[in-house]
Parts: C-alpha cells; structure tokens; sequence
C-alpha cells in the first residue's frame, strides 16, 4: 500500500514547536487527534479537540505520567499490518483503532544533563520510555503507519496530507530517521549511566557515536575516494562543522581538515591572533596589536608555503585585514574567523582575483570551550585520551642552562611554545617576534626537523628561538642551532641524555627552558 490516508493520529511531545500549525492541517483534514498530559493541554489551549488516551484505552494515566500511552490499545493500533487479515481481525475483535500517525519527540534528557548541577534523580526523570517505544513501533510499521520525531518533519508530512495521505517513499524515511532518533537517546543515556555508575572513571566504560551526515563531499582527500562530512546532532560549539559559510565554492574534505587545525592554533592566544595552515601543519602564525599585522607576519613566514593555504583568525576580520589578504599574488582556499566586518567582506568576495572561490566561515565567538576528549580511529576501533588543551603553568618552567633568557626572547619562547604543540611530531619551530619563521614538521629525526625548520626561515633564523614538542636525544640539535644563529630553545626536557644538550647550549651561550611537559601531535 503506497498512500495511506491519515485519519487517525497519536500525538506525544515534549518540544512543542510547530504543533499547533500541525494540528491545524489535521483537524482540517479530518483526521482523529489522540493525545496525554501536557500536549493534550497544548491543544486545548490553542482550540484543538484530541482525545484523550486514557478514555480510549480504559486504563488511567498512573505514576505521575509515567504510564499513559503503554497498551496494547495504542501498540496494536501501531503496529497492525493492513494486509494481514489476522491482525485486522485482532483489532475488530480487541476494539482497536489503527494509527495512521504518530507524532512523538522524547523527553529532553541531554538538554537535562547538559545543565550543570544535575541530579541523578533528575537525570532519570528524564529518561523516556513510552515513546521511544511509540517511535520504534511506529518505525517498524513504516509500511502502514508514519513516524514523525522533530518538527523539521511536519512540513513534509502536511504536503502529503494534503495530497491524499503519506506515500511509502516519506514513511520510510521518516522511519529511518527515527531509528536514528531513538539510537541516539539510547546512546546519550548509555554514556550518562557510564559515568553515573563509575564516576571515578576518566572515560566511560563504552563510547556511541552518534554522528548525522551533514553533506556528501565533492571526494575525500584525493579524487578518486569518496567524502562525506557528519556532525554530532548535539555540536554547540566553535566547529568549522557549525559554522556559516558567507561565500565561496563548496567545502573539501581536505579544507575542512585544514580549517579544523587552522582554526584551534589561533584559539590559543587571547591578543589578535592569524594561522596559516598547509598541509594540515602550520606554515604561518603571528600576533599583533592589531589583525592586520598578525595577518601580515604570518603570511611572511613561509610565503611561498603560504599560497593557496587555508587562514584562520580569533577576532572579526576588519577592513584593513581585508586588504591585507587581497594584495596581489596572494591565493587563498578558505578562511575562518569569529565574524566578518561588513566592509572585509566586500573586499574579499570582490577584490582579489579568487574572489569567486575563497570560502568564508563565521564560526561565532571563540568563547565556548574547547572539546575535552580527542578521538582518533583506528582499523577495528578508537583511541580516546583528553585533548591537549590544558595550559602549561609557566612557574613549572626551569632555566637548565647558566644563562637566563631575556624578556625579549621570553616573549618569543612563549609563543613558540604554543604554537609547537599544534605541529605534527617530530616538531620543531622557530619564532622571532611572536611570529612563526621556520617549521620542521613529521619528520622521522628530530634533528631533520631542526634542519629544516632552519632552512625554511634562511638569514631569520639568527635571533630567533627554537621550540621543540619533545626532548633532545642528542646534543647535535643545539649544535645545529647554534651554527645557525638561534637565540633561545625552549623544550620538555627529560631525556638520559638532558645533560649532554645542557651542556652544549652552556658552550654555546644559549639559554635553554624546560617546561616538563611534552606535546606529542602524532
């Protein structure tokens, strides 16, 4: 049966946006509206007549509305096959109504646990039962009967209403989407419980990945694999998945990457902060007074690395950013900042000779947190451990070597360091006046990232300082930057062989930091 006429509907909310609207095409139409509690009331208020649940079944509402709708009255009306005679003849022997309809959205138990305070006694108040079960059978039933589960779906719902009843195409998908409804409140309450009976636990006894996909992509990191994009429903946060993109060609699997990375670099500085991101590695970093200089010293880091790379700021993009950016022999695939002053954006989407394609994303105010857990897949499974986001207390930081940095190159020590961590392992950076000039990235030898880093930033490097996410093994790194004329070095320490390197940034006159914290980014 393709179209079912809907004459009978069950109607359960929580979240009553776009009911009434709803129940006035119904009523319109016809159809019987069956409904308890509070959407019952909701109704009435609004001049709609349903009926009451517990008259048609019999049984009263009990338990402080914890049993109303679970009875084989309503489950049966659900779940009958049409073209099962049985099962017609089960409800003209039972008394039952078929339901052509249900409408139902569960209780708001992850906005419940997402406020602070919380008891556990709240949280599973909050916990639905009836309807999930109510969604899943309407789901199963998608043959004969229609699920909706959030008001996005009324619209498509009233279109075939109007039309004569719901086609089998719409009730298949709204029965997929509502399978994915329920498995999501089942996996949000499956980790809260984790928590809740292990709270001494640092991760949770099992993980659910509850992802929607948000768009197929063009392809995946090359042209011939296929990409898509999913999104955690619940995503609140600063994320380049939630952003407004303001202009450009299509996001690519790669951008995204590239912005991801771009966009948590400048999210470690509260002065005006500019990110140039190659490659998923920076090739650009600098503050300033205003963004406009920070924009400037970072594109001078690596300028031909930074050509067709993906920036990112952490204040709105002013005019005179804007002009930066839109010099010419500049390319640029994509940008992503808090905002977009009205006049920046007239010159980026009609200036530069890539005007048409750079893509804009409006990620909001950088304010919100970042996200506590990193996960990372595996073939077969996942790894989980905390974000590296924590700061690192300065007063934990040691002068091992006998001469002590200036306030000039501690400045500089500062922002090399957190910019090293966001560099993938082996890393090594060099910076001169808060800016990012050389980078050595990925390497399989420390000591080749020290090379390069070297190489990248030429007659730059003399006076600069030198970060490295993890120890020295060998003395021969200081040596190298040495030779080169470097300034400071700043690094975790902890290596058996801490008081060779010591030793040789002494005979060299480097003063060196450890800051007893490594920041592998693997």
């Amino acid at each position: 049966m393709d179209r079912i006429p809907i004459k009978r509907v069950l109607i359960s909310v929580s979240d009553k946006t776009g009911l009434a609207e709803l129940a006035k095409e119904l009523t319109a139409a016809g159809a019987e509206m069956f409904s308890t509690g509070g959407t019952r009331k909701f109704l009435a208020d609004h001049g709609f007549q349903s009926r009451e649940v517990a008259d048609y079944t019999a049984f009263p509402e009990m338990m402080h509305g914890r049993v109303k709708t679970l009875h084989p009255k309503i489950f049966g009306g659900i779940l009958c096959r049409r073209d099962h005679p049985e099962d017609l003849a089960a409800c003209r022997e039972q008394g039952i109504e078929l339901v052509d309809l249900v409408v139902v959205n569960l209780y708001p138990f992850e906005q419940t646990i997402a406020r602070g305070g919380v008891t556990p006694s709240e949280a599973i108040e909050n916990i639905d039962i009836g309807g999930p079960s109510l969604v899943r059978a309407a789901a199963k039933n998608h043959a004969f009967t229609a699920i909706a589960t959030e008001p996005g779906q009324y619209q498509a719902v009233v279109d075939e209403l109007r039309a004569g009843g719901t086609t089998l195409e719409l009730r298949k998908k709204l029965a997929a989407a509502a399978f994915t409804h329920t498995a999501r409140y089942d996996a949000a309450i499956a980790t809260w419980f984790g928590g809740y009976t292990e709270p001494e636990a640092h991760f949770p006894p099992a993980m659910f990945l509850a992802l929607a996909r948000k768009s197929e992509l063009r392809y995946g990191e090359n042209p011939h694999q296929k990409g898509a994009v999913y999104v955690a429903p619940s995503c609140s946060g600063v994320s380049v998945l939630t952003a407004e993109q303001l202009h450009g060609k299509e996001l690519s699997y790669n951008n995204l990457l590239d912005l991801d990375s771009a966009l948590t670099v400048v999210r470690s500085f509260s002065e005006p902060a500019a990110s140039v991101i190659k490659h998923n590695n920076p090739c650009g970093v600098a503050t300033g007074s205003t963004l406009s200089e920070a924009v400037r010293k970072a594109l001078d880091g690596d300028p031909q690395s930074a050509f067709g790379g993906v920036l990112a700021f952490n204040k709105s993009v002013d005019r005179g950013t804007a002009e930066v950016l839109a010099a010419p022999g500049l390319f640029i695939e994509a940008i992503v900042a808090p905002s977009f002053e009205p006049a920046a954006l007239e010159i980026l989407t009609t200036k530069p000779k890539w005007k048409a394609n750079v893509r804009l994303l409006a990620v909001g105010s950088l304010d919100a947190p970042p996200a506590p857990l990193a996960c990372r897949p595996l073939e077969g499974g996942m790894l989980v451990q905390e974000a590296d986001v924590f700061p690192d207390p300065e007063r934990e930081w040691k002068v091992a070597t006998q001469k002590r940095p200036s306030d000039v190159l501690m400045a500089d020590l500062r922002f090399g360091w957190s910019v090293v961590r966001h560099v993938k392992s082996n890393a090594i950076v060099l910076a001169k006046a808060t800016s990012l000039i050389g980078c050595g990235a990925g390497q399989m030898s420390r000591v080749d990232s020290v090379e390069i880093a070297i190489q990248k930033a030429g007659e730059r490097a003399k006076g600069s300082i030198l970060a490295s996410d993890a120890f020295f093994p060998f003395a021969d790194s200081i040596h190298k930057a040495a030779a080169a004329g470097l300034a400071a070095v700043i690094q975790p320490g902890g290596s058996v062989r801490d008081e060779e390197v010591i030793a040789a940034a002494n005979e060299h006159g480097i003063p060196m930091i450890f800051t007893g914290r490594r920041h592998f980014k693997h």
